[in-house]
C-alpha cells in the first residue's frame, strides 16, 4: 500500500445534540476532526500508511488528539507540540429544511502560530503522496506559506501532490485577505486537485459554465495538474441528499451514478472521505471509473457515521457498491 502525509490542523469538534440548536440545551458532544486528519484516518482504514503532520498544544487536549489518531491507525511521528491553544469548531446539525452551520474558533492555535515547525525533508522521505487542503492557507499567511513550501518540497522530491480546494468563506473573511493568490500558487503545484467549477472560477477569475469547461481552464493554466475530482450534491433537505462524482483528466471525463442518501447521520467529512477514496483508487491501480465509483461510495457511507472521520473499510465500501442493500450482514 501507499504512504501518505497529510498536513493540516486537527481540532476539537463540539456538536449540538441532533435536532437542537447550539446550546439549546447545555450539552455538546466532543470529537476530533479536521480536513487533513479526516483523510489520513480514512486512508489508514483503507490499509495505507497515513501520517499527519501538524502542531498541537502540549497539554491534555493535544495529547488526546494524538491518541485518537493512533487509535485509528494513523502515524503521529510527524506531529509536534508548540505554544498556543487547541483549535475548536462548533457544529449545529441541520434538520429538515434547516441547514447545518459551522462556527470556527481557531485564532492563535498552536498550529496557526507555528506551521513552519514541520521538517519537510524528514516528513517526505519515502512518501508517495502529500495531501493538503485549502483550509490550511485560509488560517493565516504563515500557514499558506508553509503549505506552499511543503508542496514545492514534495514536487522537487518526486512526491505526488494532492490538494483539496476546500474553500471556506468564513475563514478567508476572518483572515481578511484575497484567497486567489494563495490558492492559485497551491493549485500550480498539485498533480491532483479536488475542486468544482465554483472553486476553479474563484481561483482563476474565469466564469466556467460547467465542470468540463472549468477543467479545460485549469488544465491549461496549471501544467503540473493531471486530474480534477469533484462531487455534485443535490440537497433535498438536511436528511436527504443525492451525490454524484466526476473525474476530469486531459483525455476526458468519467462520472458516477447518483447515490440517494437518506437518514443522514452526519454529512461533515464527506468530501474528505471522497478524497481518500480517490487517493486509494490511484494507489491500488483502479480504473478511472472504478476509483470514482469507490470514492463516491466512501463519501456516501460517511453520511452514516457520526463525527468527522469516515470509519468504513475497503470491504465495507465494496459491499455497498455491490448493491446488496443494507440488510444485516451475517
Amino acid at each position: 500500500m501507499a504512504r501518505y502525509v497529510c498536513f493540516g490542523e486537527i481540532m476539537i469538534r463540539l456538536t449540538a445534540p441532533a435536532g437542537e440548536l447550539m446550546l439549546q440545551t447545555p450539552r455538546l458532544d466532543a470529537t476530533f476532526g479536521g480536513a487533513e486528519a479526516n483523510v489520513a484516518v480514512s486512508l489508514a482504514r483503507f490499509g495505507h500508511a497515513a501520517n499527519v503532520a501538524t502542531v498541537l498544544p502540549d497539554n491534555a487536549l493535544g495529547r488526546a488528539a494524538l491518541s485518537e489518531l493512533r487509535r485509528h491507525g494513523v502515524d503521529t511521528g510527524l506531529c509536534a507540540f508548540g505554544e498556543g491553544r487547541m483549535g475548536l469548531y462548533f457544529v449545529t446539525p441541520g434538520a429538515g429544511p434547516r441547514a447545518s452551520e459551522v462556527l470556527y474558533d481557531r485564532a492563535a492555535s498552536a498550529f496557526a502560530r507555528a506551521p513552519e515547525t514541520i521538517d519537510w525533508a524528514k516528513a517526505l522521505a519515502g512518501v508517495d503522496c502529500l495531501h493538503i487542503s485549502g483550509v490550511t492557507p485560509a488560517l493565516n499567511k504563515a500557514c499558506a506559506d508553509a503549505a506552499l513550501k511543503g508542496m514545492r518540497a514534495a514536487r522537487s522530491s518526486g512526491v505526488r501532490v494532492s490538494f483539496d480546494a476546500n474553500y471556506r468563506a468564513k475563514l478567508w473573511q476572518a483572515r481578511g485577505d484575497d484567497p486567489r493568490p494563495a490558492l492559485d500558487a497551491l493549485f500550480a503545484e498539485a498533480d491532483l486537485i479536488f475542486a468544482d467549477e465554483r472553486d476553479i472560477g474563484l481561483v482563476t477569475g474565469e466564469k466556467p459554465a460547467d465542470e468540463e469547461e472549468a477543467a479545460r481552464i485549469a488544465l491549461a493554466r496549471y501544467p503540473n495538474l493531471l486530474r480534477i475530482a469533484a462531487t455534485k450534491r443535490k440537497v433535498l433537505s438536511a436528511d436527504v441528499h443525492e451525490l454524484t462524482g466526476v473525474l476530469l483528466t486531459r483525455t476526458g471525463a468519467v462520472r458516477t451514478r447518483a447515490h440517494a442518501i437518506t437518514g443522514i447521520v452526519d454529512r461533515i467529512g464527506g468530501g474528505d472521505a471522497f478524497a481518500a477514496g480517490v487517493l486509494h483508487g490511484l494507489a491500488t491501480g483502479m480504473s478511472e471509473q472504478h476509483l470514482l465509483d469507490f470514492a463516491v461510495a466512501a463519501a456516501a457511507l460517511k453520511h452514516s457515521v457520526r463525527g468527522d472521520f469516515n470509519l468504513a473499510t475497503v470491504a465495507e465500501v465494496d459491499f455497498y457498491l455491490s448493491n446488496t442493500g443494507s440488510d444485516v450482514r451475517r
